[in-house]
């Protein structure tokens, strides 16, 4: 399954030379929530605006391919949303990632 995630560049880059991801979401580590949130497809766009929506720094769209984990991953449910959000419980070995690319919101979104 591919999952998805929104990265801060600074912190990628730092991923990329450390071979682990371990970013939440904006200013939460994954020691501080115990997973770290993606999204499916379909989520990518409401989660941008809901949480990244003011931020300045370049993002980058993770795309996660959930076969290529070391960490255990599954799908949460999440009160008052209609898909599951998946979550991966460990850190982000940067090899899973198959594709980086700037994330660029729709007019729409």
């Amino acid at each position: 399954m591919r999952i998805f995630h929104l990265a801060l560049a600074g912190a990628w880059e730092a991923a990329q030379a450390s071979g682990t991801y371990t970013v939440s979401t904006i200013g939460l580590d994954l020691a501080d929530v115990g997973f770290i949130h993606c999204s499916q497809a379909e989520q990518v766009a409401g989660v941008h605006a809901r949480h990244y929506g003011d931020v300045t720094e370049a993002i980058w769209l993770l795309t996660i391919d959930t076969d290529l984990l070391t960490s255990p991953w599954q799908l949460d449910s999440v009160p008052g949303q209609e898909l599951p959000f998946p979550h991966v419980y460990g850190p982000l070995n940067v090899d899973a990632v198959v594709a980086v690319e700037r994330f660029r919101p729709s007019a729409s979104s």
